[in-house]
């Protein structure tokens, strides 16, 4: 994805949905969504079954839990592999307008199910380095 799309895609997005943010300061998932919140200015909606609360924000369960008047512009997935097809089949029924996995994530059924539901999507890089070699 070429500089100008990713300048693009982070100056429209307003709520980043955040599969497998973690409560624990050290974990990188917290760190990138705490960036993300504080220097991008993204609203952002934690998704993990394990925890209520993280940076200041109720946690769901799933995307399927967000109440449907929230616009998830991206969700960025932080879990393995291996889960990212049910992830993908997720995003597709919420309706997300861009899928992105992190560092070290890909999944070739999750590319199949974005593309042939026309969701971009952008798998085994890290949200954070793009951001800031953008912005930075």
């Amino acid at each position: 994805m070429p500089d100008l799309e990713f300048r693009k895609l982070f100056t429209e997005a307003k709520v980043v949905a955040v599969v497998g943010l973690s409560d624990n300061p050290a974990r990188t998932s917290h760190r990138i969504g705490k960036y993300l919140k504080n220097e991008g200015g993204y609203r952002i909606i934690p998704i993990n079954p394990n925890i209520t609360e993280v940076l200041g924000e109720k946690c769901y369960p799933d995307l399927a839990s967000i109440p449907a008047d929230i616009v998830i512009d991206i969700v960025n997935v932080f879990r393995r592999s291996e889960h990212l097809e049910e992830v993908a089949r997720d995003a597709v029924k919420r309706g997300c307008k861009f899928f992105w996995a992190q560092l070290g994530v890909y999944n070739q059924k999750a590319e199949e199910i974005l593309r042939e539901a026309h969701i971009p999507y952008i798998m085994n890089r890290c949200i954070f380095v793009e951001h800031q070699s953008i912005f930075y």
